[in-house]
């Protein structure tokens, strides 16, 4: 099930692309080829025979309807968060901006874009005491994030941010423009709610919003040396925390500084309460830094502070079945460098129910974070060999989240084997000659 990659209409390409459609297309040579095509994670090689920035969603639809006369692959990305490299012999697709945003207040729903970026929908849904299912990043679309399923700081009260998708706006492989909900074509709509975005291009979103009337929430970071206290007290905390609060903690390893250990946390609620729920991080020795604040949901990404601009990383994850004694003398045992984070995350709460998606319930009550930065071939190395040693130390279940796969795994790594099943079959029916090619597809 695949499409010819070595094509005798290549040399022909980018001059068919430019008259397919209106947004732009860059082909090598172009000057600016090379920057254009590579993804947000710099250390992913992303060849692709052209890249085609759609004008709207009508340009996707005839981008599609060129594809496929001509036999080549679609990647689509809107820039690129959780590529894997797999693109060789396609057209590079981004749906960047596809960034319409439409807030129904009343109703709490939203209606955006492919290319809407997670910040973006909280700042729009902020303004109405809304907020929609972030991460830690501001930056990654939320399109994105819903293919893979997706988790969130609100995760443990709303459940997958998938789960509050109520219609997807995409072209099929065909070209034809179809808005799909769980009563008109409940296989596709079960199938992009986690399982990649190997079947149709999708090109907007609706969503349900969720209120926000408080939010508390922030970082506070303390020495290394003072890790066994802080990862007992951080324990202690999740064990009791209710849904309307989250914790992560951090170690962490920057080059030319001591090691670190911090506590992020959000709580959607008043401080009061957020406080006493964590009133043991207040009998610790005095942290470095304390940025906990009341905030909006639109701030939220300043709580990690991750980069916002494209950089190289090399990460694995792992979902954790407990956090015991042995668990935490093996997370402090020996520094984690060459890695410069691993963190844990607190999941649990509405994440373990059913939920009609290729995941289904998360029911690990922990998952571990682990990264690094490839500065070259012996770093990238040596922060493998440390992934897969605390992986192989740590009580892990096997699985990971589909948007925390790193490049070298696959879906059958995330989802269980009947989702698998399932998903082929999908594909098998809708995109039979494997047009799409989804970061993590299931063509086999």
């Amino acid at each position: 099930m695949t499409l010819n990659s070595t094509l005798s209409v290549s040399a022909d390409l980018p001059e068919g692309l430019r008259a397919a459609v209106r947004g732009r297309v860059w082909s090598p040579g172009d000057a600016d080829f090379d920057s254009v095509r590579r993804p947000w994670n710099l250390a992913v090689e992303q060849p692709a025979l052209a890249v085609v920035e759609a004008a709207d969603e009508a340009d996707v639809a005839a981008l599609v309807r060129y594809a496929s006369a001509a036999k080549v692959g679609i990647s689509t990305q809107p820039n690129g968060h959780g590529a894997t490299g797999r693109t060789e012999g396609t057209i590079l697709l981004r749906t960047g901006r596809l960034d319409r945003i439409e807030i129904d207040a009343a109703a709490r729903r939203a209606r955006i874009g492919a290319g809407v970026r997670s910040g973006s929908l909280q700042d729009a849904a902020a303004k109405h005491g809304l907020t929609g299912l972030p991460g830690s990043s501001p930056v990654v679309s939320v399109t994105g994030v819903v293919l893979g399923g997706g988790l969130s700081w609100f995760g443990r009260a709303h459940g997958w941010v998938a789960d509050s998708v109520t219609a997807f706006d995409l072209v099929d492989a065909v070209g034809r423009p179809q808005r799909v909900t769980a009563g008109s074509d409940p296989e596709l709509f079960w199938a992009l709610r986690g399982g990649g975005g190997d079947y149709a291009i999708v090109t907007g979103l609706e969503l349900a919003l969720h209120d926000a009337p408080a939010l508390f929430g922030g970082r506070m970071l303390w020495n290394g040396t003072h890790g066994r206290a802080v990862v007992d007290a951080y324990r202690a905390i999740t064990q009791h925390a209710p849904v309307e609060l989250t914790a992560w903690l951090e170690l962490l390893h920057f080059p030319g500084a001591d090691p670190m250990i911090a506590i992020d946390s959000t709580y959607l609620g008043d401080e009061d309460a957020a406080r006493k729920l964590l009133a043991d991080l207040d009998r610790l020795p005095a942290p470095l830094s304390d940025t906990r604040r009341p905030m909006s949901v639109a701030e939220l990404g300043s709580i990690t502070a991750e980069p916002t601009d494209p950089g190289p990383g090399q990460s694995h994850s792992e979902l954790l079945t407990g956090l015991d004694d042995d668990t935490i003398a093996t997370l402090l045992a020996e520094p984690i460098s060459p890695l410069m984070m691993l963190q844990i995350r607190h999941l649990g709460g509405a994440l373990t129910q059913p939920s009609d998606s290729p995941y289904g319930p998360l029911t690990e009550p922990y998952m571990a974070y682990m990264f690094g930065v490839p500065t070259e071939p012996a770093t990238a190395e040596a922060i493998t060999v440390k992934q897969r040693s605390l992986a192989g130390a740590l009580p892990v279940s096997g699985r990971r989240p589909v948007t925390f796969l790193d490049p070298a795994e696959t879906l059958a790594d995330a989802l269980p084997p009947d989702s698998i099943e399932r998903l082929r079959r999908i594909k098998a029916e809708r995109d039979p000659a494997n047009l799409f090619r989804s970061n993590f597809g299931v063509a086999v």
